[in-house]
């Protein structure tokens, strides 16, 4: 089925089946677990049936429950309808809802706590401060009302206590987006327990590095698409949907950009799921001015100064992937001297302050080198160069996967890194031929 989730066009029942089937294939619920509706401009709701495979769900089988109270479909409605129609009955601004029991949100709910938004910027953005429903027995009406009591109150992101977390959103982009965000606003505390100790953001922290955000670019006034830019806008979105499938990227938040002529570039957007990126949503920048009619991602300046300033850099991701951000949420020290794959490849990957690369700073653009392809930035996102896209997205998958191996070991003892000796004979065989 097409990726490509676009609400203005779509049917609610492909809506859902597309979403239920990415939010499973990334192992965030079960075959029967969880479900996902949706209120239409009529008030019928549509939502996932009872007691049918998640993995193979059709759009035949979503179920359209009729505001008079009518059931259309082949499938009973999901038993925990009840709760959804509260919430639509109380926050008719919500359009779109996932109840689902991802693991690192389930972890929280079993210890009953809320996750705190603040360990990233973007996870306080995009689900806010979180509610906490009390247990009450799954498909009742005391747990519809238990949830709409936290949704009475402005909370768009909830946490059941002992049974998983419920999301609403404007429409299921937007929800979907908040799902994925909580979730691993979730895991980065969980794996950062296990190599650190969490910091997180003071709003002090949050408005300052809000205040000091870039404009955006000037417009062109005019723009070609000659063929060779093309071939860019297809790389990336190639690679945006292939982090977003592998857990590299989430909707929230992820740039990628890659070098076209000279200086100029391509970048993805601000402000466009990341699952949802289509060729025509990516900017174009030449002469240190924009694509007409788009906007650009706010990390484009960043990009500008590392291109200026490094002519053999020709591609730029900046992401969140969870076993990295495990390091950039404690800022603990993240060894690459796992593997001679690792060292090779990123050599030492440094870690900077949050904020570090917010516009006016040249910390970034002066840290990285062909030598040192990747940073860390503390509660914020690991930014990883290379000479091509293709190479770029391997050193961050490199990097990812040795930091799920650090994460990995933690509880089972203390890493034995590569020592001195065996890194300068890793220099001399692979990095001065």
């Amino acid at each position: 089925m097409n990726e490509i989730l676009n609400t203005r066009l779509m049917h609610p029942r492909d809506q859902i089946t597309l979403v239920i089937g990415r939010i499973y294939r990334r192992g965030l619920t079960t075959t029967s677990g969880g479900n996902i509706s949706i209120i239409d401009e009529n008030g019928d709701i549509w939502i996932t049936p009872s007691a049918v495979d998640k993995g193979s769900l059709q759009a035949a089988d979503i179920v359209c429950v009729k505001k008079d109270g009518k059931i259309v479909g082949r499938h009973k409605p999901s038993s925990e309808f009840p709760f959804h129609k509260a919430i639509y009955e109380v926050r008719p601004d919500i359009k779109a809802i996932i109840h689902a029991h991802p693991p690192a949100l389930v972890s929280f709910s079993i210890i009953r706590e809320a996750p705190n938004t603040n360990i990233l910027l973007q996870a306080r953005q995009v689900c806010g401060p979180v509610g906490y429903a009390p247990y009450k027995l799954p498909g009742s009406k005391a747990l519809g009302e238990s949830i709409a009591t936290e949704f009475t109150k402005g909370f768009n992101s909830v946490i059941m206590e002992n049974h998983g977390t419920v999301v609403g959103g404007t429409d299921l982009s937007d929800t979907f987006q908040r799902f994925e965000t909580f979730e691993f606003c979730a895991r980065a505390i969980l794996y950062g327990n296990m190599v650190g100790k969490p910091s997180y953001l003071a709003k002090e922290e949050i408005d300052a590095y809000e205040a000091q955000r870039p404009e955006f670019l000037p417009e062109l006034e005019s723009v070609e698409y000659p063929s060779d830019e093309k071939e860019k806008r297809q790389q990336i979105c190639d690679i945006v949907r292939r982090a977003c499938r592998q857990g590299l990227m989430i909707s929230s938040y992820g740039t990628i950009s890659t070098r076209w002529r000279g200086n100029d570039f391509l970048i993805t957007p601000t402000d466009v799921p990341r699952w949802d990126l289509q060729l025509e949503d990516v900017v174009q920048i030449k002469d240190g001015k924009r694509e007409p009619g788009k906007l650009h991602s706010r990390l484009a300046h960043l990009h500008q100064e590392i291109y200026k300033k490094h002519p053999n850099i020709n591609s730029i991701i900046s992401t969140q992937s969870p076993y990295l951000m495990a390091f950039a949420v404690t800022g603990s020290h993240f060894n690459v001297r796992t593997i001679p794959e690792s060292w090779i490849f990123l050599q030492d990957v440094y870690s900077l302050e949050f904020a570090a690369h917010n516009y006016g700073s040249n910390q970034v653009p002066d840290l990285i080198s062909k030598s040192n392809p990747a940073v860390i930035i503390k509660n914020d996102c690991v930014l990883v160069t290379g000479d091509g896209l293709l190479q770029t997205f391997d050193y961050l998958e490199v990097a990812e996967f040795s930091a799920k191996s650090l994460v990995m070991c933690a509880p089972l003892g203390q890493m034995v890194p590569i020592n001195d000796e065996q890194v300068e004979e890793l220099r001399v065989a692979f990095l001065k031929s």
